[in-house]
């Protein structure tokens, strides 16, 4: 059996989390509630949780507080908030689950469904302590990704490039390592606009840090490791103003 700690200052979201739980899941059971902080903080070691569902915005104290004040973090956490688009993107670099007010059925039931099917709290307390730095950092340097063997914890600045591969996408790294994850390139696009990469064509997005040289007749990038990025033609004239302006900006 799951066990499952519901945290939360509004009892109607608290009961909407318990019903959909009862209706979808005969082997999980809710072994605790809580309505603050520093409540969650006292009840999470005692009944020691597979899964936490964890508001942000609470009296006394944020979901975050109660995450930095538990001594072992050995356990999944689902967010579900009506919080900012910020605190989003980082629960996406972080590869934590969440679920935006007001509930929807359909997501909360897929998000404990993914934990169900890793039956595992490997990494677990990896990616909680990659959340906690992340929501602290305005640009986070390092993104969890997860394939279908593992989560991979990587510096965005060791990212060459990103290839699409359809529904999934092919990470390249500086040491001409490969990862593939369950991601598509537009996700990347989004998640990564803070940093320096360009979509120079459809299957394409290049860390604008790492580009070595353009070939003569313009229609191929070569990066710090070696591997080729395509450059579309009505893109080109936007990539070498975008490289000319990284160079000037330098001097």
């Amino acid at each position: 059996m799951y066990k499952v700690v519901i945290v939360d200052d509004e009892q109607d979201a608290i009961e909407s989390i318990k019903l959909i739980i009862q209706e979808h899941f005969t082997d999980i059971i809710i072994s605790g509630t809580a309505n603050s902080a520093s409540e969650a903080i006292k009840l999470i070691p005692l009944v020691e949780p597979d899964i936490v569902f964890l508001d942000i915005e609470m009296p006394g104290g944020t979901g975050f507080d109660v995450l930095e004040g538990l001594p072992l973090r050995n356990f999944n956490v689902i967010f579900v908030t009506a919080y900012n688009q910020y605190a989003i993107k980082a629960f996406k670099y972080s590869a934590i689950d969440y679920i935006l007010k007001p509930i929807d059925i359909d997501e909360l039931v897929t998000a404990v469904s993914k934990i169900h099917r890793s039956a595992t709290n490997h990494k677990v307390e990896d990616k909680i302590n990659l959340l906690l730095d992340n929501v602290k950092n305005s640009k986070p340097d390092k993104i969890a990704l997860s394939t279908s063997e593992s989560i991979e914890f990587v510096n965005i600045s060791d990212i060459v490039q990103i290839l699409a591969e359809g529904s999934y996408s092919t990470l390249k790294f500086l040491d001409q390592t490969e990862l593939v994850v369950s991601k598509n390139l537009g996700e990347f696009e989004s998640l990564l606009e803070d940093h320096p990469f360009y979509r120079p064509h459809q299957s394409h997005l290049i860390n604008l840090l790492h580009v070595r040289k353009i070939n003569r007749l313009g229609n191929e990038i070569i990066m710090d490791d070696g591997s080729v990025a395509f450059l579309s033609r009505r893109k080109k004239n936007q990539f070498l103003e975008i490289m000319a302006s990284m160079v000037q900006h330098k001097k």
